[in-house]
């Protein structure tokens, strides 16, 4: 069973393999950990890794942040939910959205929220986003500038 843990600033780099599995635009872990700890982490982010026994590397990391808004109140907003290819299958993702929900009750949120993208290669996550009683209730419009 993997162990489930917060990830301080000074541990960011344990789960740059896994965010960058998601995220490759920013190339390098040290991208990575710079843009997260400089940029992200002063907004309310927040990370949370699964770690296999004796390893130092997450199996799988989720990112999110407390976010209140009119439309639903004070809620979770998931950034970033990944699991090493090499991992998949293993539950560290169910434990990690385990974990989410059980902060966000903690918190006094109201819901969990994330986007995902629509492409086939994104049926698993979503599948995995079902069975955590998560449903598709808005469409996401992004216009590029």
């Amino acid at each position: 069973m993997a162990d489930i843990r917060e990830i301080s600033p000074s541990d960011t780099a344990q789960i740059a393999e896994a965010i960058l599995e998601l995220r490759p635009r920013w190339k390098t872990e040290a991208a990575l950990v710079d843009f997260i700890d400089g940029t992200l982490r002063p907004t309310g982010y927040r990370l949370v890794g699964a770690f296999e026994p004796g390893s130092d590397t997450a199996a799988a990391a989720l990112g999110f942040r407390r976010l209140a808004s009119t439309a639903w109140g004070w809620y979770l907003y998931v950034d970033d939910l990944s699991t090493l290819p090499r991992a998949r299958g293993r539950g560290h993702a169910d434990a990690l959205l385990q974990w989410v929900a059980e902060e966000a009750r903690r918190s006094d949120c109201e819901a969990i929220h994330l986007d995902s993208g629509v492409g086939a290669d994104r049926a698993p996550a979503h599948r995995l986003y079902m069975r955590h009683r998560l449903r598709i209730s808005a469409h996401h419009f992004q216009g590029d500038i």
